[in-house]
Protein backbone atom coordinates (compact mmCIF):
# COMPACT_ATOMS: atom_id res chain seq x y z
CA UNK A 1 0.00 0.00 0.00
CA UNK A 2 1.33 3.06 -0.98
CA UNK A 3 2.23 5.89 1.60
CA UNK A 4 0.65 9.39 1.35
CA UNK A 5 1.28 12.43 2.65
CA UNK A 6 0.32 16.30 2.13
CA UNK A 7 3.55 18.09 0.68
CA UNK A 8 4.32 20.69 2.04
CA UNK A 9 6.39 21.50 -1.34
CA UNK A 10 3.12 21.25 -3.66
CA UNK A 11 0.32 21.72 -0.89
CA UNK A 12 -1.21 18.89 -2.79
CA UNK A 13 -1.78 14.84 -1.44
CA UNK A 14 0.91 13.11 -2.54
CA UNK A 15 3.00 9.49 -2.61
CA UNK A 16 4.92 9.57 -0.02
CA UNK A 17 9.18 8.58 0.23
CA UNK A 18 9.72 5.03 0.75
CA UNK A 19 12.57 6.04 3.68
CA UNK A 20 13.96 8.27 5.11
CA UNK A 21 15.94 10.11 2.60
CA UNK A 22 18.61 12.28 4.61
CA UNK A 23 20.12 11.89 8.63
CA UNK A 24 18.49 13.58 10.94
CA UNK A 25 15.60 16.00 11.76
CA UNK A 26 15.22 17.10 8.63
CA UNK A 27 15.22 14.01 6.49
CA UNK A 28 12.66 12.68 9.25
CA UNK A 29 10.35 16.40 8.31
CA UNK A 30 11.30 15.12 4.08
CA UNK A 31 10.22 12.09 4.84
CA UNK A 32 6.72 13.15 6.89
CA UNK A 33 6.18 16.03 4.71
CA UNK A 34 7.20 15.84 1.09
CA UNK A 35 6.09 13.66 -1.50
CA UNK A 36 7.90 12.01 -4.48
CA UNK A 37 7.33 14.11 -6.57
CA UNK A 38 8.67 16.92 -4.96
CA UNK A 39 11.70 15.24 -3.88
CA UNK A 40 12.76 14.21 -7.38
CA UNK A 41 12.37 18.24 -8.24
CA UNK A 42 14.74 18.56 -5.10
CA UNK A 43 17.59 15.86 -6.57
CA UNK A 44 17.11 17.69 -10.04
CA UNK A 45 17.79 21.10 -8.16
CA UNK A 46 20.41 19.53 -5.86
CA UNK A 47 22.39 18.19 -8.98
CA UNK A 48 22.07 21.54 -10.71
CA UNK A 49 23.99 23.44 -7.37
CA UNK A 50 26.80 20.26 -7.85
CA UNK A 51 27.70 21.20 -10.80
CA UNK A 52 27.26 24.75 -11.40
CA UNK A 53 28.99 25.25 -8.26
CA UNK A 54 31.34 22.43 -8.58
CA UNK A 55 30.24 21.38 -4.96
CA UNK A 56 31.50 17.74 -3.79
CA UNK A 57 29.04 16.24 -1.13
CA UNK A 58 31.83 14.97 0.95
CA UNK A 59 32.77 17.91 2.09
CA UNK A 60 31.30 19.13 5.54
CA UNK A 61 30.69 22.92 4.11
CA UNK A 62 29.39 21.51 1.34
CA UNK A 63 26.78 19.52 2.33
CA UNK A 64 26.13 21.79 5.28
CA UNK A 65 25.14 24.65 2.26
CA UNK A 66 23.23 21.97 0.12
CA UNK A 67 21.13 20.82 3.88
CA UNK A 68 20.52 24.98 3.86
CA UNK A 69 19.12 24.89 -0.14
CA UNK A 70 16.94 21.65 0.87
CA UNK A 71 14.99 23.29 3.58
CA UNK A 72 14.82 26.56 1.16
CA UNK A 73 14.01 24.86 -1.77
CA UNK A 74 11.27 22.17 0.29
CA UNK A 75 9.81 24.24 3.58
CA UNK A 76 10.36 27.95 2.30
CA UNK A 77 10.69 30.45 -0.41
CA UNK A 78 12.57 28.10 -3.02
CA UNK A 79 16.11 28.08 -3.91
CA UNK A 80 17.86 30.48 -6.11
CA UNK A 81 19.48 29.13 -9.32
CA UNK A 82 23.52 29.73 -9.13
CA UNK A 83 24.77 33.02 -10.61
CA UNK A 84 24.79 32.79 -14.46
CA UNK A 85 23.34 29.44 -14.52
CA UNK A 86 21.47 29.41 -18.39
CA UNK A 87 19.83 26.23 -18.49
CA UNK A 88 20.51 23.48 -21.37
CA UNK A 89 19.11 24.17 -24.68
CA UNK A 90 16.68 21.85 -25.84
Amino acid sequence: MTRMVFCQKTQAEAEGLAFVPWPGALGKRVFEHIGKSAWAQWLAHQTMLINENRLSPLDPKHRAFLEAEMEKFLFGEGAEKPAGYVPPAD
